[in-house]
Parts: C-alpha cells; sequence; structure tokens
C-alpha cells in the first residue's frame, strides 16, 4: 500500500504551529512523495502589489488581467513567481496535480507563458499568482504532521476560488466539520 500522500489537498496550520510565517496557512499541495512536498499558501496576499503590476515589472503588457492580489506562495524561492489554476489549462512546463487517481484539480505553471496567455484572455478560468512555495524535505511534513503542525483537508473549489483569501482557513476547517475557534494551541499526550 502507497504513503498516504497530500497532492491535490489542502493542508491547513493548526494554532500554535510555531512558525509566525505560517500561523493560519491554507496551502494547496502540487507535490508529495517520498522525496519531499511542495505547496502553495492560497490565503496570504502581498501588501501593494497586483497581477498586473507584476507582469509590468516582467514587461508583459498586463492586458485584460485584473488587478487579482499576489499570494506568498511560501518562503521558498521568493524570487520565483508561480501561477496556481484551474484545470482546464496546460502550459509548457504545467504539473498537473490530481488527489490520487482521481480527476485534476488544478495545475501548477511557473513560466511567463501563462501570463502572456491570461493577459490575452486565453488563460485558465481560475488562477492565482503567487511568488514563492512552501517546501519539505524527504519525511518532513510526515514529522511536522506528527507533531500537530498541519491538519490534512480535501480541495474544494469553491474554497479555492470564491473565497476571500482572509475566509479560507476558517472555511476549510468548516468544511471538515471543525470550528477553528474552537482549536487550542497548546497539544497534549494521554
Amino acid at each position: 500500500m502507497d504513503p498516504p500522500y497530500l497532492v491535490g489537498q489542502l493542508l491547513l496550520s493548526l494554532p500554535g504551529i510555531g512558525d509566525p510565517r505560517f500561523e493560519r496557512a491554507v496551502i494547496a499541495m502540487c507535490v508529495h512523495d517520498g522525496d519531499g512536498a511542495l505547496g502553495i499558501m492560497v490565503n496570504q496576499p502581498l501588501e501593494g502589489i497586483t497581477a498586473r503590476d507584476l507582469m509590468a515589472q516582467l514587461d508583459i503588457d498586463p492586458g485584460v488581467t485584473p488587478p487579482a492580489p499576489v499570494f506568498g506562495g511560501g518562503p521558498v524561492e521568493p524570487g520565483r513567481g508561480f501561477v496556481l489554476h484551474s484545470a482546464d489549462y496546460e502550459g509548457q512546463s504545467t504539473i498537473a496535480v490530481s488527489a490520487g487517481t482521481g480527476p485534476l484539480r488544478w495545475g501548477l505553471t511557473s513560466t511567463l507563458d501563462i501570463l502572456n496567455d491570461i493577459a490575452a484572455g486565453h488563460g485558465p478560468k481560475n488562477w492565482l499568482m503567487a511568488v514563492g512555495y512552501t517546501g519539505w524535505g524527504a519525511g518532513q511534513l510526515d514529522g511536522e504532521m506528527l507533531r500537530h503542525g498541519w491538519q490534512a483537508a480535501p480541495a474544494d473549489d469553491a474554497l479555492l476560488w470564491e473565497t476571500r483569501p482572509d475566509k479560507r482557513w476558517t472555511a476549510a476547517y468548516a468544511a471538515i466539520g471543525i470550528n477553528a475557534q474552537m482549536l487550542s494551541p497548546t497539544v497534549g499526550r494521554a
């Protein structure tokens, strides 16, 4: 039996995770295997920069791009850009993400072709731009989960694409039947 990898799911930080960068974090998991894991944080928009601004910085005419927020995807490679998007788009280097053998959940693309397609109105239906990613080495995420740092949750398109970023953490917990306000930042052992 294969280990329970989290590709195509959401990873929710638990209170008291111990790292302020991940307080109330919601991470869309794109890669998770024996070599490690990679995800994009989807609920921490950066102040003062929009998708249009980012395109202009890259000398791309933003065209029809809306002034959507750019997210801090995580602390790894903060100068590298990513677009997390609906599965209706596939670019030159898109990583297609599905949960196990299920349907495609979303894609992750990090090349300029997707920015040009978004600007021209030919991009994915739903997308969010992020700089940086969240990454773990082999076995690291599994260890953090055993130490009660994270909670896995099923991916939900409405939560990812329609819920306001500041509501995603509590909404993701509510979707799995947990009132996030009732979570304690301390854990015990029986």
